[in-house]
């Protein structure tokens, strides 16, 4: 059996919009009617697996990847919530930026935590504790979803953040990371190294941030460089597996 696809329409009252939340269930869930599986939230969910509303076209290739996942034995819900267009430089961004604007990412935290989680807990067969809950993203989603893991309070104990836009808001992510030190949960965080001399270096900057917290390759962290990957829907497709992966691992 394969990945079952649900799509729902969640409205958002801190940030006063309504968007397309899609839900993936794991191959097994219709036939294991009492097993419960984490949850892996995903920003940008109009780019994870259909090619008609995916920018440019290219996906993420999320089904395939799940159900390879699902074959080793790793299984999870994924929940896909869409951007919302011109809004989505504001809603990924935890700090304003001098040219672009934007910091109302706490609010679409709070959505996801306050809204989106709830109703997902409440309708699928979730296991709700901190521990088996991610969120996942690349870009500026990679940067929403550092700001996601550590701040405090929050229900995600796991977080990939793929080629993460750090140079936002004059890089005040990583002193937010420095200032939060070590949370318990795992976390992963990678960047192409095609990507650009600056996100090189500040991936670079983020991962020693993050040694120097405690984090270890060997204790729920993974810091990945990936050789001649870019900024772009289809390197980010090569490498969710790997992050799926590692975020879905027990401890």
């Amino acid at each position: 059996m394969g990945m079952n696809k649900h799509a729902l329409e969640i409205w958002s009252p801190q940030l006063r919009n309504r968007r397309q939340v899609d839900v993936y269930l794991p191959p097994s869930y219709e036939s294991e009617s009492r097993r419960r599986y984490p949850v892996v939230y995903m920003h940008d969910g109009q780019n994870l697996s259909d090619p008609f509303t995916a920018f440019g076209g290219t996906t993420w290739r999320l089904e395939g990847a799940l159900d390879r996942l699902a074959s080793g034995g790793l299984e999870a819900v994924v929940v896909g919530v869409h951007n919302m267009g011109e809004q989505r430089i504001a809603e990924y961004t935890p700090f304003a930026d001098a040219k672009h604007g934007g910091g109302r990412g706490d609010r679409y935290v709070r959505f996801l935590a306050d809204v989106v989680k709830p109703k997902i807990d409440t309708r699928y067969r979730t296991r709700p504790d901190r521990p088996n809950t991610a969120i996942l993203g690349s870009s500026l989603g990679g940067l929403i979803s550092l700001y996601a893991f550590f701040l405090r309070p929050s229900p995600f104990g796991r977080a990939a953040a793929m080629s993460p836009s750090i140079w936002f808001g004059g890089r005040r992510i990583l002193e937010f990371v420095e200032q939060a030190r070590q949370v318990r949960g795992r976390l992963y965080v990678d960047v192409g190294t095609e990507e650009g001399a600056g996100t090189l270096r500040d991936a670079r900057a983020l991962a020693r941030i993050l040694r120097g917290s405690g984090y270890r390759s060997n204790r729920g962290f993974r810091y990945v460089e990936a050789n001649r990957h870019r900024h772009q829907e289809h390197d980010w497709a090569l490498r969710l597996p790997g992050a799926l992966e590692f975020l879905l691992r027990a401890d």
